[in-house]
């Protein structure tokens, strides 16, 4: 490394949705922006339609192995969008109101439900999320619906970041999307941001940051290998004036501990309150014969009435009975059917009514010949925020198990008897349902190979009102290091019973003219007020209102 050190105005480690969204508005408003991203760059065609390892599925994913809880994340340019199931409901209204395990409002007071949807309402715009009809639910979505239809629930199609008409049912969306139907940031968010002179850097991973002598801040990264994520095949530093740290809920809080010796004592949030999302996953294993008795449901003579595991949209029916602000914090869900691949569904589903091992075994065996007539429910709770990270490891957020994909943490994740509750009584939900007149057998996945797991992990450095147990104030910056945001999946307080997505887009979007603000006094020459990244302004003439009323300089 030369003695002149590299200079950007704004620097944002990680391309998921909470950094593709600022860099894009950043860069369009005329500052210099770097973005960090640990995982590979793939192109469309790279995204091969394989589990095997070494494939593009094991290069793009990060399976985080912690002590009671599991954390799999996106590891690409676009992170979680690249991976995501693209469902983009917005969160419940009682959502904002939840105290959880601190007894008091654990949202800042600034946001609530109306007030984020003008947010909403730009992330609609810029990702093309709308609701499928009927018509465009899976094979696996119908059968959900029909299944709660006969138990007396309702059920609802569910919004979706997809362009049905480019759609082919590959059944590899959680491999990356090989046809742009998927709406992931590659295709919006990141292009424009590099159409305005963004640079992203892949296999850069950012390990910790220091302060420059004029306020700002170094962030020290190595650079990865392509096909060994253990090995370092060189390092740097980079100074900027704001750091945007988007590097998901189970890497950001450990880039910060990291950096706690060189910038000074980390608000005592960092790191804990950790959220799960309240996750819990169930497998029913179906009677063919009983699809077609009970629910009339067929496709045609000599094949499997249902057998549609093969199908392979992203979850596109979800019942939301128990979404009520009425009932007790703890016993409000939502139930979604979902396709899970081959690999970690098939180890950790459990078989119903074992006589030996629940997840393993000869009775394993025999279910895994049916597994084209499996349904998996996804169950969304609410959690007490119980994750709390230990001591960082040496480099990057895990230490590194294998040559991709699998690591192992310093996450630790005790359930209470509260997230318990929730995850008890949605089990209950989801065996009444497809259980009902013997249309199915169901067990809930295996807590005892990984704890828990999450594919949408959140809160480990939250937004908050109160500084003892919120790192961020409602501006998504980092408590007593000002400069610092934090605009992803960390920054949410807490579950929020649906898929997180839209919500973590939306917060990042609020987000962006106070780092603008910030910026500006910084002394960059930036402006808010992009249109998306399609070139459509109505989302922007929702939410300018709202910034001139807070005054915030720029706009």
């Amino acid at each position: 490394m030369s003695n002149a050190t590299e200079q950007t105005d704004v620097l944002v480690v990680g391309s998921g949705f909470g950094g593709a969204i600022a860099a894009y508005h950043l860069a369009a408003g005329g500052a210099k922006v770097t973005v960090l991203e640990r995982g590979p760059w793939l192109q469309n065609d790279e995204f091969e339609h394989d589990y095997k390892l070494g494939s593009s599925y094991t290069r793009i994913f990060d399976f985080v192995v912690g002590d009671g809880m599991s954390v799999l994340g996106g590891n690409c340019v676009g992170g979680g969008s690249v991976v995501y199931f693209a469902a983009m409901p917005r969160a419940p209204r009682f959502v904002f109101e939840r105290r959880g395990s601190i007894g008091r409002r654990m949202w800042p007071g600034a946001v609530d439900r109306d007030t984020l949807d003008p947010w909403y309402d730009r992330i609609e715009e810029s990702l093309s999320v709308s609701k499928p009809d009927w018509s465009e639910a899976s094979y696996a979505g119908g059968l959900w619906a029909a299944a709660c239809d006969h138990a007396g629930r309702t059920a609802n199609p569910l919004a979706a970041s997809v362009d049905n008409s480019r759609c082919v049912n590959c059944n590899f969306m959680m491999a990356g999307c090989r046809f742009e139907a998927k709406q992931s940031l590659t295709v919006n968010y990141l292009p424009a941001a590099l159409a305005h002179g963004a640079e992203i850097r892949p296999l850069h991973e950012v390990q910790y940051l220091t302060r420059t002598p004029g306020g700002g801040y170094r962030v020290h990264y190595n650079v990865v290998d392509d096909e060994d994520y253990r090995l370092q095949t060189g390092s740097g530093v980079i100074e900027a004036k704001i750091v945007v740290l988007a590097a998901g809920a189970g890497a950001t809080p450990v880039i910060l501990q990291r950096s706690e010796t060189h910038l000074g004592t980390m608000p005592h949030a960092v790191g804990r309150y950790f959220s799960g999302n309240g996750e819990r996953l169930n497998t029913a294993v179906i009677d063919e014969d009983k699809v077609a008795e009970i629910l009339g449901l067929g496709r045609g003579e000599g094949e499997l009435p249902y057998g549609a595991n093969a199908i392979g949209k992203g979850p596109t029916v979800a019942s939301w009975d128990r979404l009520d602000g009425s009932l007790p914090e703890y016993s409000r869900y939502s139930l979604e059917q979902l396709y899970f691949p081959p690999g970690l569904g098939t180890i950790l589903a459990q078989v119903p009514d074992a006589t030996g091992p629940t997840w393993f075994g000869k009775e394993k065996k025999e279910i895994l010949r049916n597994w084209k007539s499996w349904l998996t429910i996804f169950c969304m709770t609410e959690d007490d925020n119980e994750g709390v990270f230990g001591p960082p490891p040496a480099t990057g957020n895990s230490h590194r198990i294998s040559q991709q994909m699998l690591g192992r943490g310093n996450l630790s994740y005790k359930p209470t008897k509260n997230t318990w509750h929730g995850w008890n009584q949605a089990d209950a939900d989801v065996k009444e349902i497809l259980e009902k007149d013997g249309l199915a057998k169901v067990m809930p996945w295996t807590n005892d190979l990984v704890g828990a797991y999450t594919v949408h992990p959140l809160a480990s450095c939250r937004m908050g009102d109160d500084p003892h147990t919120s790192a961020l104030d409602d501006t998504n910056e980092l408590r007593g290091h000002a400069g610092i945001f934090v605009t992803d999946g960390s920054a949410v307080p807490g579950a929020l019973t649906v898929n997180p997505a839209m919500t973590i887009a939306a917060v990042a979007e609020r987000a962006v003219p106070h780092i603008v603000a910030a910026a500006r006094a910084r002394g960059v020459q930036v402006t808010y007020g992009a249109p998306s990244p399609t070139g459509q302004t109505g989302g922007r003439k929702g939410v300018l209102p709202l910034l001139k009323k807070r005054q915030l300089a720029g706009v």
